[in-house]
Protein backbone atom coordinates (compact mmCIF):
# COMPACT_ATOMS: atom_id res chain seq x y z
CA UNK A 1 0.00 0.00 0.00
CA UNK A 2 2.86 2.37 0.72
CA UNK A 3 4.29 1.74 -2.75
CA UNK A 4 0.84 2.37 -4.29
CA UNK A 5 0.49 5.55 -2.25
CA UNK A 6 3.91 6.76 -3.38
CA UNK A 7 2.97 5.99 -6.99
CA UNK A 8 -0.23 8.05 -6.76
CA UNK A 9 1.75 10.89 -5.18
CA UNK A 10 4.14 10.66 -8.13
CA UNK A 11 1.15 10.82 -10.51
CA UNK A 12 -0.08 13.98 -8.79
CA UNK A 13 3.29 15.67 -9.38
CA UNK A 14 3.75 16.32 -5.65
CA UNK A 15 6.95 15.85 -3.67
CA UNK A 16 6.76 12.66 -1.54
CA UNK A 17 9.31 14.05 0.97
CA UNK A 18 7.11 17.08 1.65
CA UNK A 19 3.85 15.08 1.68
CA UNK A 20 5.22 12.70 4.31
CA UNK A 21 5.48 15.74 6.57
CA UNK A 22 1.82 16.63 5.86
CA UNK A 23 -0.42 13.64 6.72
CA UNK A 24 -3.61 15.69 6.28
CA UNK A 25 -2.75 16.41 2.64
CA UNK A 26 -2.15 12.76 1.73
CA UNK A 27 -5.71 11.85 0.65
CA UNK A 28 -6.12 14.95 -1.50
CA UNK A 29 -3.02 14.21 -3.55
CA UNK A 30 -3.90 10.50 -3.67
CA UNK A 31 -7.19 11.46 -5.37
CA UNK A 32 -5.47 13.89 -7.74
CA UNK A 33 -2.86 11.30 -8.68
CA UNK A 34 -5.51 8.61 -9.29
CA UNK A 35 -7.48 10.99 -11.53
CA UNK A 36 -4.37 11.82 -13.56
CA UNK A 37 -3.52 8.11 -13.86
CA UNK A 38 -6.98 7.06 -15.05
CA UNK A 39 -7.06 9.96 -17.50
CA UNK A 40 -3.84 8.60 -18.99
CA UNK A 41 -5.37 5.11 -19.15
CA UNK A 42 -8.46 6.44 -20.94
CA UNK A 43 -6.19 8.33 -23.34
CA UNK A 44 -4.24 5.14 -24.08
CA UNK A 45 -7.45 3.22 -24.81
CA UNK A 46 -8.80 6.04 -26.98
CA UNK A 47 -5.56 6.44 -28.94
CA UNK A 48 -5.21 2.69 -29.45
CA UNK A 49 -8.77 2.31 -30.70
CA UNK A 50 -8.42 5.32 -32.99
CA UNK A 51 -5.30 3.87 -34.63
CA UNK A 52 -6.87 0.40 -34.83
CA UNK A 53 -9.67 1.84 -36.97
CA UNK A 54 -7.00 3.23 -39.32
CA UNK A 55 -4.58 0.29 -39.69
CA UNK A 56 -6.80 -2.59 -38.51
CA UNK A 57 -3.79 -4.04 -36.69
CA UNK A 58 -3.54 -4.33 -32.92
CA UNK A 59 0.29 -4.20 -32.74
CA UNK A 60 0.82 -0.58 -33.95
CA UNK A 61 -2.45 0.37 -32.25
CA UNK A 62 -1.14 -0.90 -28.89
CA UNK A 63 2.23 0.80 -29.29
CA UNK A 64 0.67 4.11 -30.29
CA UNK A 65 -1.92 3.84 -27.53
CA UNK A 66 0.77 3.41 -24.87
CA UNK A 67 2.78 6.32 -26.26
CA UNK A 68 -0.31 8.53 -26.49
CA UNK A 69 -1.45 7.59 -22.98
CA UNK A 70 2.00 8.29 -21.57
CA UNK A 71 2.12 11.69 -23.25
CA UNK A 72 -1.33 12.68 -21.94
CA UNK A 73 -0.42 11.37 -18.47
CA UNK A 74 2.78 13.41 -18.42
CA UNK A 75 0.97 16.52 -19.70
CA UNK A 76 -1.79 16.20 -17.08
CA UNK A 77 0.81 15.65 -14.38
CA UNK A 78 2.61 18.82 -15.45
CA UNK A 79 -0.65 20.81 -15.51
CA UNK A 80 -1.54 19.73 -11.96
CA UNK A 81 1.95 20.11 -10.51
CA UNK A 82 2.35 23.60 -11.98
CA UNK A 83 -0.77 24.83 -10.12
CA UNK A 84 0.37 26.48 -6.89
CA UNK A 85 -1.50 28.27 -4.14
CA UNK A 86 -0.20 31.82 -4.12
CA UNK A 87 -2.68 33.28 -1.62
CA UNK A 88 -4.19 35.62 -4.24
CA UNK A 89 -7.49 34.46 -5.78
CA UNK A 90 -7.18 36.49 -8.98
CA UNK A 91 -3.59 35.45 -9.51
CA UNK A 92 -4.55 31.79 -9.11
CA UNK A 93 -7.48 32.20 -11.52
CA UNK A 94 -5.23 33.80 -14.15
CA UNK A 95 -2.78 30.95 -13.68
CA UNK A 96 -5.59 28.35 -13.96
CA UNK A 97 -7.31 29.69 -17.10
CA UNK A 98 -4.75 28.43 -19.70
CA UNK A 99 -4.51 25.11 -17.86
CA UNK A 100 -8.29 24.71 -17.87
CA UNK A 101 -8.43 25.49 -21.60
CA UNK A 102 -5.72 22.92 -22.27
CA UNK A 103 -7.54 20.36 -20.11
CA UNK A 104 -10.79 20.91 -22.04
CA UNK A 105 -9.00 20.41 -25.35
CA UNK A 106 -7.45 17.20 -24.05
CA UNK A 107 -10.88 16.02 -22.88
CA UNK A 108 -12.31 16.48 -26.39
CA UNK A 109 -9.37 14.61 -27.93
CA UNK A 110 -9.63 11.73 -25.46
CA UNK A 111 -13.43 11.42 -25.52
CA UNK A 112 -13.93 11.24 -29.30
CA UNK A 113 -12.49 7.73 -29.94
CA UNK A 114 -14.29 6.40 -26.86
CA UNK A 115 -17.56 7.90 -28.12
CA UNK A 116 -17.01 6.06 -31.39
CA UNK A 117 -16.63 2.80 -29.46
CA UNK A 118 -19.69 3.42 -27.29
CA UNK A 119 -21.93 4.10 -30.31
CA UNK A 120 -20.25 1.45 -32.47
CA UNK A 121 -23.44 -0.45 -33.40
CA UNK A 122 -25.34 2.68 -34.38
CA UNK A 123 -22.32 3.94 -36.32
CA UNK A 124 -22.00 0.64 -38.21
CA UNK A 125 -25.61 0.95 -39.38
CA UNK A 126 -25.10 4.54 -40.44
CA UNK A 127 -21.89 3.59 -42.28
CA UNK A 128 -23.86 1.13 -44.44
CA UNK A 129 -26.22 3.92 -45.51
CA UNK A 130 -23.32 6.31 -46.11
CA UNK A 131 -21.47 3.63 -48.12
CA UNK A 132 -24.50 3.06 -50.34
CA UNK A 133 -24.95 6.80 -50.81
CA UNK A 134 -21.25 7.15 -51.71
CA UNK A 135 -21.41 4.35 -54.27
CA UNK A 136 -24.62 5.84 -55.71
CA UNK A 137 -22.89 9.21 -56.02
CA UNK A 138 -19.92 7.63 -57.80
CA UNK A 139 -22.22 5.78 -60.21
CA UNK A 140 -24.22 8.95 -60.86
CA UNK A 141 -21.02 10.83 -61.61
CA UNK A 142 -19.96 8.22 -64.17
CA UNK A 143 -23.46 8.00 -65.59
CA UNK A 144 -23.59 11.77 -66.04
CA UNK A 145 -20.58 11.52 -68.37
CA UNK A 146 -22.12 8.88 -70.67
CA UNK A 147 -25.85 9.66 -70.53
CA UNK A 148 -25.78 12.83 -72.71
CA UNK A 149 -23.97 10.98 -75.54
CA UNK A 150 -26.39 8.04 -75.39
CA UNK A 151 -29.45 10.32 -75.30
CA UNK A 152 -28.14 12.37 -78.22
CA UNK A 153 -27.64 9.30 -80.39
CA UNK A 154 -31.06 7.92 -79.45
CA UNK A 155 -32.61 11.24 -80.47
CA UNK A 156 -30.74 11.13 -83.78
CA UNK A 157 -31.92 7.56 -84.37
CA UNK A 158 -35.52 8.57 -83.67
CA UNK A 159 -35.16 11.49 -86.06
CA UNK A 160 -33.84 9.20 -88.80
CA UNK A 161 -36.67 6.76 -88.23
CA UNK A 162 -39.12 9.64 -88.27
CA UNK A 163 -37.82 10.75 -91.69
CA UNK A 164 -38.35 7.23 -93.06
CA UNK A 165 -41.80 7.02 -91.51
CA UNK A 166 -42.83 10.35 -93.01
CA UNK A 167 -41.59 9.23 -96.43
CA UNK A 168 -43.50 5.93 -96.08
CA UNK A 169 -46.68 7.77 -95.14
CA UNK A 170 -46.29 10.05 -98.16
CA UNK A 171 -45.72 7.05 -100.44
CA UNK A 172 -48.76 5.23 -99.06
CA UNK A 173 -50.82 8.36 -99.56
CA UNK A 174 -49.81 8.59 -103.24
CA UNK A 175 -50.50 4.89 -103.73
CA UNK A 176 -53.99 5.33 -102.32
CA UNK A 177 -54.62 8.29 -104.64
CA UNK A 178 -53.48 6.27 -107.64
CA UNK A 179 -55.65 3.31 -106.59
CA UNK A 180 -58.68 5.54 -106.10
CA UNK A 181 -58.11 7.04 -109.55
CA UNK A 182 -57.95 3.55 -111.00
CA UNK A 183 -61.16 2.22 -109.40
CA UNK A 184 -63.09 5.51 -109.70
CA UNK A 185 -63.53 6.09 -105.98
CA UNK A 186 -61.48 9.28 -106.03
CA UNK A 187 -59.81 11.86 -108.26
CA UNK A 188 -61.75 12.19 -111.54
CA UNK A 189 -64.36 9.62 -110.36
CA UNK A 190 -63.86 7.66 -113.59
CA UNK A 191 -62.83 4.04 -113.45
CA UNK A 192 -59.95 3.71 -115.86
CA UNK A 193 -56.19 3.49 -116.11
CA UNK A 194 -55.82 6.71 -118.04
CA UNK A 195 -53.11 9.36 -118.00
CA UNK A 196 -54.15 10.78 -114.59
CA UNK A 197 -53.71 7.38 -113.02
CA UNK A 198 -50.33 6.93 -114.70
CA UNK A 199 -49.14 10.32 -113.41
CA UNK A 200 -50.18 9.46 -109.88
CA UNK A 201 -48.66 6.01 -110.22
CA UNK A 202 -45.37 7.54 -111.37
CA UNK A 203 -45.37 9.89 -108.35
CA UNK A 204 -45.93 6.93 -106.07
CA UNK A 205 -43.17 4.92 -107.79
CA UNK A 206 -40.77 7.89 -107.63
CA UNK A 207 -41.45 8.29 -103.91
CA UNK A 208 -40.92 4.54 -103.50
CA UNK A 209 -37.44 4.89 -104.98
CA UNK A 210 -36.69 7.89 -102.79
CA UNK A 211 -37.92 5.93 -99.82
CA UNK A 212 -35.63 3.02 -100.70
CA UNK A 213 -32.59 5.29 -100.93
CA UNK A 214 -33.53 7.17 -97.73
CA UNK A 215 -34.12 3.95 -95.87
CA UNK A 216 -30.79 2.49 -96.99
CA UNK A 217 -28.94 5.62 -95.95
CA UNK A 218 -30.78 6.00 -92.62
CA UNK A 219 -30.45 2.31 -91.78
CA UNK A 220 -26.69 2.62 -92.20
CA UNK A 221 -26.61 5.73 -89.99
CA UNK A 222 -28.85 4.07 -87.42
CA UNK A 223 -26.58 1.02 -87.31
CA UNK A 224 -23.53 3.27 -86.79
CA UNK A 225 -25.23 5.21 -83.99
CA UNK A 226 -26.40 2.00 -82.35
CA UNK A 227 -22.79 0.79 -82.37
CA UNK A 228 -21.78 4.08 -80.73
CA UNK A 229 -24.46 3.55 -78.08
CA UNK A 230 -23.22 0.01 -77.43
CA UNK A 231 -19.65 1.26 -77.10
CA UNK A 232 -20.73 3.98 -74.64
CA UNK A 233 -22.77 1.49 -72.62
CA UNK A 234 -19.84 -0.93 -72.59
CA UNK A 235 -17.46 1.82 -71.40
CA UNK A 236 -20.00 2.84 -68.76
CA UNK A 237 -20.33 -0.75 -67.52
CA UNK A 238 -16.53 -1.12 -67.48
CA UNK A 239 -16.03 1.99 -65.34
CA UNK A 240 -18.80 0.90 -62.98
CA UNK A 241 -17.14 -2.49 -62.56
CA UNK A 242 -13.75 -0.81 -61.98
CA UNK A 243 -15.06 1.20 -59.05
CA UNK A 244 -13.29 0.20 -55.86
CA UNK A 245 -15.94 -1.15 -53.51
CA UNK A 246 -13.77 -0.86 -50.40
CA UNK A 247 -15.47 -0.86 -47.05
CA UNK A 248 -16.29 2.64 -45.86
CA UNK A 249 -14.94 2.25 -42.33
CA UNK A 250 -12.15 4.73 -41.61
CA UNK A 251 -11.74 6.99 -38.59
CA UNK A 252 -12.97 10.07 -40.45
CA UNK A 253 -15.94 8.09 -41.79
CA UNK A 254 -16.91 7.01 -38.27
CA UNK A 255 -16.66 10.57 -36.96
CA UNK A 256 -18.82 11.70 -39.88
CA UNK A 257 -21.32 8.93 -39.14
CA UNK A 258 -21.49 9.95 -35.49
CA UNK A 259 -22.15 13.52 -36.58
CA UNK A 260 -25.01 12.33 -38.80
CA UNK A 261 -26.47 10.30 -35.94
CA UNK A 262 -26.42 13.28 -33.56
CA UNK A 263 -28.23 15.35 -36.20
CA UNK A 264 -30.88 12.69 -36.80
CA UNK A 265 -31.46 11.53 -33.22
CA UNK A 266 -31.95 13.86 -30.26
CA UNK A 267 -31.28 11.13 -27.61
CA UNK A 268 -27.96 10.27 -29.26
CA UNK A 269 -27.11 13.98 -29.39
CA UNK A 270 -27.68 14.40 -25.64
CA UNK A 271 -25.91 11.14 -24.80
CA UNK A 272 -22.89 12.21 -26.87
CA UNK A 273 -22.89 15.64 -25.23
CA UNK A 274 -22.97 14.21 -21.70
CA UNK A 275 -20.10 11.84 -22.49
CA UNK A 276 -18.02 14.80 -23.64
CA UNK A 277 -18.96 16.79 -20.52
CA UNK A 278 -18.05 13.79 -18.35
CA UNK A 279 -14.55 13.65 -19.79
CA UNK A 280 -14.23 17.43 -19.50
CA UNK A 281 -15.17 17.17 -15.82
CA UNK A 282 -12.69 14.34 -15.21
CA UNK A 283 -9.89 16.13 -17.06
CA UNK A 284 -10.42 19.49 -15.34
CA UNK A 285 -11.16 18.06 -11.87
CA UNK A 286 -7.52 18.11 -10.62
CA UNK A 287 -7.10 21.72 -11.73
CA UNK A 288 -10.30 22.81 -10.01
CA UNK A 289 -9.35 20.87 -6.85
CA UNK A 290 -6.09 22.79 -6.70
CA UNK A 291 -7.89 26.04 -7.55
CA UNK A 292 -10.79 25.94 -5.07
CA UNK A 293 -8.86 24.20 -2.30
CA UNK A 294 -7.49 26.20 0.60
CA UNK A 295 -3.79 26.74 1.18
CA UNK A 296 -2.66 23.71 3.15
CA UNK A 297 0.46 22.54 4.96
CA UNK A 298 1.95 21.09 1.79
CA UNK A 299 1.61 24.44 0.02
CA UNK A 300 3.30 26.16 2.96
CA UNK A 301 6.20 23.69 2.98
CA UNK A 302 6.53 23.96 -0.80
CA UNK A 303 6.52 27.74 -0.59
CA UNK A 304 9.15 27.64 2.17
CA UNK A 305 11.32 25.29 0.15
CA UNK A 306 11.08 27.35 -3.02
CA UNK A 307 11.48 30.61 -1.11
CA UNK A 308 14.63 29.23 0.54
CA UNK A 309 16.01 28.33 -2.87
CA UNK A 310 15.12 31.79 -4.19
CA UNK A 311 16.87 33.45 -1.23
CA UNK A 312 19.90 31.23 -1.79
CA UNK A 313 19.93 32.26 -5.43
CA UNK A 314 19.70 35.93 -4.49
CA UNK A 315 22.47 35.47 -1.90
CA UNK A 316 24.76 33.76 -4.37
CA UNK A 317 24.03 36.38 -7.02
CA UNK A 318 24.71 39.20 -4.58
CA UNK A 319 27.92 37.56 -3.37
CA UNK A 320 29.11 37.03 -6.93
CA UNK A 321 28.33 40.66 -7.79
CA UNK A 322 30.16 41.87 -4.68
CA UNK A 323 33.23 39.71 -5.42
CA UNK A 324 33.28 40.92 -9.00
CA UNK A 325 33.04 44.57 -7.92
CA UNK A 326 35.86 44.05 -5.37
CA UNK A 327 38.12 42.49 -8.00
CA UNK A 328 37.40 45.34 -10.40
CA UNK A 329 38.30 47.95 -7.75
CA UNK A 330 41.53 46.07 -6.91
CA UNK A 331 42.52 45.86 -10.57
CA UNK A 332 41.72 49.54 -11.05
CA UNK A 333 43.88 50.52 -8.04
CA UNK A 334 46.84 48.42 -9.21
CA UNK A 335 46.55 49.86 -12.70
CA UNK A 336 46.51 53.43 -11.33
CA UNK A 337 49.57 52.83 -9.12
CA UNK A 338 51.46 51.33 -12.03
CA UNK A 339 50.58 54.36 -14.14
CA UNK A 340 51.90 56.77 -11.46
CA UNK A 341 55.19 54.84 -11.13
CA UNK A 342 55.71 54.95 -14.89
CA UNK A 343 55.18 58.70 -14.90
CA UNK A 344 57.77 59.21 -12.05
CA UNK A 345 60.36 57.10 -13.87
CA UNK A 346 59.89 59.05 -17.09
CA UNK A 347 60.20 62.34 -15.13
CA UNK A 348 63.54 61.24 -13.54
CA UNK A 349 64.92 60.12 -16.86
CA UNK A 350 64.11 63.52 -18.37
CA UNK A 351 65.89 65.37 -15.46
CA UNK A 352 69.02 63.26 -15.77
CA UNK A 353 69.17 63.90 -19.48
CA UNK A 354 69.09 67.65 -18.92
CA UNK A 355 72.00 67.54 -16.48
Amino acid sequence: MNALKDFFWFCSGASPELLKRCPTESNKYLGIGATVLFTGIFAALAGGYALYTVFDNWIPATIFGLIWGGMIFNLDRYIVSSMKKEGSVWKEIKMAIPRIILSVLLAFVISKPLELKMFEREINGELVLMEQALFKQQEDTIKARFTPGILLRNQEIEQLKSEVLQKENKRDELRILAQQEADGTGGSKRRNLGPIYRVKKQDADRLEQELFKLKSKNDSLIATKQQDIEMLQSAYSQEISNLQREKYDGLAARIDALGNLTEKSLPIYWANLFIILLFVAVETAPVFVKLIGSRGPYDELLYTHEHGFEMYRVEQTTKTSHDTATRLIRHTTVASATSYEDEDIRSLETTDHRY
